[in-house]
């Protein structure tokens, strides 16, 4: 129900914050640690966290939560930037994701020797997070903008599978080896994507979080949609959208002495 909040629909959006707060009240009962665990942004802006657990686990007498960042790790302490140090047995460090850095430490050349980084540089983009211009028989599963805050990916990895057979069946069916997609198709893609992600809570929602570009402060990793949308999306490949070449051998026998094919 709340996706169509997370997707524009403020109303519902305001809704789940409701219930978010609700939440919130009946486990925290002490107002200052109460006001310290909300948000100061909107409800899905973030990752939501589903859980029964986590909030009475901060009201347990042996748990203090510290929001101050930390300034100092020392050798057998941490040192907040309030000046305020701490014993410690143990740091548990998340790194988190590079979501915004598709495909980071792989390198993969397209026509003229391109490499796909470099053309990326100014922002990452793929025809349905898919298959990029330039880079013919290269297909992605979760590529751009086909990340999900509001459903499970599974759905969108299905979804793409079943997109890429369709592809080389199309390919079959035509007798080509190549397909590459139309860049005026990848284009009009993204640019539908630009005009729909403001609209949703992860640009609006007043946070920074690991869906946006640190440099732009758009969301390549985020669909902006629902799952079912981009099933529909994605039922079949479509020669309008790319070019297709290179004739498919016939498999015939080769001739008498005609040297082997390899």
């Amino acid at each position: 129900m709340y996706v169509f909040g997370f997707l524009g629909n403020r109303p519902m959006r305001r809704l789940g914050e409701k219930q978010a707060r609700l939440h919130l009240e009946r486990q925290i009962p002490d107002p200052k640690l109460r006001d310290r665990l909300t948000p100061g942004y909107e409800f899905g802006c973030k990752r939501v966290l589903i859980s029964s657990d986590f909030y009475p686990a901060l009201t347990r007498p042996n748990v203090e939560l510290v929001t101050a960042a930390i300034a100092e790790v020392r050798a057998h302490s941490l040192v907040t930037e309030d000046g305020a140090e701490r014993p410690v047995d143990a740091i548990v460090y998340g790194t988190g994701f590079r979501a915004t850095e598709m495909l980071r430490g792989i390198r993969i050349t397209g026509r003229g020797g391109v490499e796909i980084h470099e053309t990326w540089r100014e922002r990452i983009s793929a025809f349905l997070g898919v298959t990029v211009s330039g880079f013919p028989n290269f297909f992605m599963l979760l590529g751009p903008n086909t990340g999900l805050g509001h459903n499970s990916v599974v759905l969108m990895i299905e979804a793409q599978v079943r997109y890429v057979i369709s592809c080389l069946r199309l390919m079959q069916k035509r007798g080509q080896t190549a397909m590459e997609v139309r860049p005026a198709s990848q284009q009009k893609f993204v640019e539908e994507i630009r005009r729909r992600l403001p609209r949703t809570v992860w640009e609006s929602g007043g946070c920074r979080s690991w869906y946006q570009d640190e440099r732009t402060g758009e969301s390549p990793a985020i669909w902006p949609a629902s799952v079912v949308a981009y099933q529909r999306r994605t039922r079949s490949g479509s020669a309008k959208d790319y070019v297709l070449s290179g004739a498919r051998s016939t498999g015939r026998p080769a001739p008498p002495g005609a040297p082997p094919r390899v």
